[in-house]
């Protein structure tokens, strides 16, 4: 018999072609089942979703929410923890703390409680995995992965270097396995390097990395993205480009699209590296997203996410040490910068964005810019780079901008009027319907991600639904899911998170050329501080796990 029916909804399901239907949703082992043809057939519970509507979990394919930098950033705002407010607890639930960067607890039942079902942590060093494995294991009820932070590691530069094309693809092959991560993360590629050698961060793709005669940003980005691609890995190469929020900086990012050369290409948080002018001079801030969403429009092997601004107060988190560096100089905020042996670095620093700032309000339109200008919404995925621009509690009110231009208009007229000349904003009259909501914030991620049983309710979907009360202000609707379904069990219900489960592990295990090990072992004993073979992560040391494979 089926577990579950969730009937007559107003269902959205773009994957499958469902825009506005009233239909059945069934549900048996956790999985979306064709409707029985017995037209007498009974679940062991239905769930009355008339006049509601109803659309697959929610799926967040950027954010930050486990690890050392979010325990650190956690460490560095007690303040911020004395004042947030606190997840009750239940006889379901444990207590927890929100603020800018929630606890583990809190972020999964902040996720569930706003209909969303799946996130994957952005920027993950593979000394660190360990210790975000077990962060992860300790966010509940949502399904998660982590992506491997590779555009800075040495022996990564070192066989780029050497032209050592087959070596490079074992590699991260074998890093990624070894980690137990998802997909293949560049953050600043050859800039973080460069700064942590004293030589200053890479202007252009063509800028020498520091302690290489000849190896450039561009090599590593083309050297990777041709690595995943051969090695058939369900998710593109997910670049964080160079200059990140530097006037002027929108020159490398389509210098970045260009070095992919027909590679896929996943760009992370669009927003921060859309930006026109001189470096040396503010005042010509602006965007310059038309000429950036034209590039995108015609090259169908590039996705984007967009890390939207939002107005509040934040932490930024990131692998960009020059950046943290660069925030901490502007601001004059407390900073912490942190250096991965032979991987990567990290910089965190408490921010504000404030809608009365010409910058900031700039910053929330570059985004708004995007999400409008970008043709197909399914090149697009939500996302406000948690905590960066934002935390991911924002969707809703993002989703509300979107399908409301006059809300758009009201927060212009509340910004400094240059805001207007600097940006498109205000002479795009666009407005999202639900359905192309339903693709950027679940159809389109899972599907960026190559995850096939995520982000649609289609017969073999995992049973990610979330039934939302219609109501005439969006951001309310969407802030307040009625009921969240995860792999076929009730996690909300009545707005209340009614679950502390356990959600499963996403990670990669591609087949790489196991001769290429004895020389990682090799190098990797003359220059760590930990042995080798303590280095992996062994499938038992996992709780719920599950491998996509590779294509």
């Amino acid at each position: 018999m089926p577990q579950l029916c969730v009937k007559g909804g107003t269902v959205y399901d773009p994957k499958n072609g469902v825009d506005g239907e009233v239909k059945d949703i069934w549900v048996e082992n956790g999985k979306v089942i064709e409707a029985p043809t017995d037209a007498d057939a009974k679940a062991d519970r239905t769930l009355d979703a008339t006049g509601y509507v109803v659309m697959p979990g929610g799926v967040d394919m950027h954010c930050h929410i486990a690890g050392p930098k979010t325990n650190t950033a956690r460490k560095m705002m007690p303040d911020d923890k004395r004042k947030a407010r606190v997840v009750r607890r239940t006889e379901h639930t444990r207590s927890g703390t929100v603020g800018a960067v929630p606890s583990t607890w809190a972020t999964g039942y902040l996720y569930a409680g706003l209909g969303y079902t799946t996130a994957f942590d952005a920027a993950v060093p593979p000394l660190a995995a360990r210790h975000t494995h077990e962060e992860l294991e300790d966010t509940p009820i949502i399904d998660k992965g982590f992506y491997v932070m590779m555009g800075n590691n040495h022996y990564v530069m070192n066989q780029i270097a050497a032209n050592e094309s087959a070596k490079l693809q074992a590699y991260v092959g074998w890093l990624l396995g070894a980690a137990k991560g998802y997909a293949a993360k560049l953050v600043n590629p050859g800039g973080v390097e460069s700064w942590k050698s004293g030589k200053g961060n890479t202007d252009t793709l063509d800028s020498v990395v520091a302690g290489y005669d000849k190896l450039t940003p561009r090599d590593i980005i083309r050297g990777l993205a041709g690595s995943v691609d051969a090695l058939g890995l369900p998710h593109s190469v997910h670049v964080h480009c160079n200059n990140l929020g530097i006037p002027g900086n929108w020159r490398v990012t389509l210098a970045t699209m260009e070095a992919l050369e027909g590679h896929r290409g996943h760009l992370t948080h669009i927003q921060f590296h859309s930006y026109g002018g001189d470096p040396n001079d503010q005042s010509t801030f602006c965007s310059e997203v038309p000429k950036l969403a034209e590039y995108v429009n015609s090259h169908d092997n590039l996705t984007v996410d967009v890390g939207q601004v939002v107005f509040d107060k934040t932490t930024s988190m990131t692998g960009d040490g020059p950046l943290g560096y660069f925030l901490h100089k502007v601001t004059g905020r407390k900073w912490f910068s942190g250096d991965t042996e032979m991987e990567a670095g990290c910089g965190i620093v408490p921010i504000e964005y404030k809608n009365k700032s010409l910058v900031h309000t700039l910053q929330w339109a570059i985004g708004l810019e995007w999400y409008l200008l970008v043709e197909d919404p399914w090149r697009i995925a939500m996302s406000t780079d948690h905590p960066n621009g934002g935390s991911f509690l924002a969707y809703p009110e993002i989703i509300a901008l979107l399908m409301d231009r006059s809300r758009r208009e009201a927060v212009l007229d509340r910004a400094p009027a240059a805001v207007r000349d600097k940006c498109t904003l205000s002479e795009l009259t666009r407005e999202y319907t639900f359905n192309e909501i339903a693709i950027i914030t679940r159809a389109s991620p899972a599907k960026i991600l190559g995850l096939e049983q995520k982000g649609h309710l289609g017969p073999g979907a995992d049973a990610d639904i979330t039934i939302y009360s219609r109501d005439e202000d969006i951001q309310k609707m969407f802030e307040m899911p009625r009921f969240v379904i995860h792999r076929g069990d009730l996690v909300v219900d009545d707005t209340e998170v009614r679950s502390n489960k356990t959600g499963t592990l996403f990670h990669v295990a591609p087949s790489f050329d196991a001769d290429v090990v004895p020389d990682i072992q090799d190098w990797f004993e003359k220059f760590y501080t930990i042995q080798f073979r303590n280095y992996p992560i062994d499938d038992e040391y996992l709780q719920i796990h599950e491998t996509i494979a590779s294509s």
